[in-house]
């Protein structure tokens, strides 16, 4: 039976755009339901004062860090950013977590604890015990049948293939390739899930209740639905034709 090593200290990256009104509170529970853990505020130079609050929050707080980015790029090039920061820190566990409040800080402490036993786990939606708050139905259709389509394109044994809850050890980031990701929002995610699936890592889908944000507005776009399926179609194609030609190997960017 296969073996796993301590975790090490935790970084939980938060890709901020935007979420002036969220940032504080969202830092202050992630501290309080993991003290050890340092968070990573990943800002995407956001016109309504993001960074500088968050700047403010490590004047407080030697656990807080930021990254200031350029400008807006997209959640993939974030948490891209984001993992990068961390490996060269030797940050032994890197997580993602949204800045909105709809992951659950509180749930932090299962998710690790599930990782001592896994290269990465999933916070999920969609396994028993899982559930949303908050959605309207056509969103959870939405979400619900790009994880199942996302399934069935690319033969992944995952239920939600698109959350953004998640914790991976840093040898798993380390075998990823994460210099040929180029994808961005659900793709990213579905696309980080599905190299580690054929690379052979163990993956863990832990119940998590997604709670709709409150407040500021939401990422999601009508492109970011369109490249997550092109992409995923683009992959599933891929990996079937080289299965048929021999010629089928790691994930790469289509």
């Amino acid at each position: 039976m296969r073996t796993f090593g301590p975790l090490g200290t935790a970084l939980v990256i938060i890709p901020t755009y935007n979420e002036a009104e969220n940032i504080k509170s969202i830092v202050g529970r992630v501290r309080k339901a993991v003290p050890e853990a340092h968070v990573l505020v990943a800002d995407d130079n956001s016109p309504d004062g993001t960074g500088k609050l968050a700047d403010e929050l490590t004047v407080e707080d030697d656990h807080v860090h930021v990254l200031h980015r350029k400008g807006k790029e997209g959640l993939g090039a974030a948490y891209l950013a984001g993992f990068h920061w961390g490996l060269e820190r030797d940050y032994g566990v890197l997580i993602e977590m949204d800045a909105d409040g709809s992951h659950q800080p509180e749930e932090l402490p299962r998710l690790l604890t599930a990782l001592k036993s896994a290269d990465l786990v999933l916070g999920s939606r969609w396994v028993p015990g899982g559930r949303v708050v908050n959605w309207p139905k056509s969103r959870e259709v939405i979400s619900r049948g790009g994880s199942l389509y996302s399934r069935l394109a690319l033969d992944l044994p995952l239920r939600d293939i698109t959350g953004g809850y998640r914790a991976f050890r840093r040898e798993t980031l380390e075998g990823l390739g994460l210099d040929e990701v180029a994808s961005q929002g659900y793709c990213f995610q579905v696309d980080l899930a599905r190299r580690a699936v054929k690379a052979g890592y163990h993956v863990i889908e832990v119940p998590i209740t997604f709670v709709e944000r409150e407040l500021g507005d939401s990422k999601m776009s009508r492109d970011i639905l369109v490249e997550a399926l092109w992409r995923v179609t683009a992959w599933g194609v891929g990996e079937r034709v080289g299965k048929v030609t021999g010629r089928g190997g790691r994930p790469s960017k289509p």
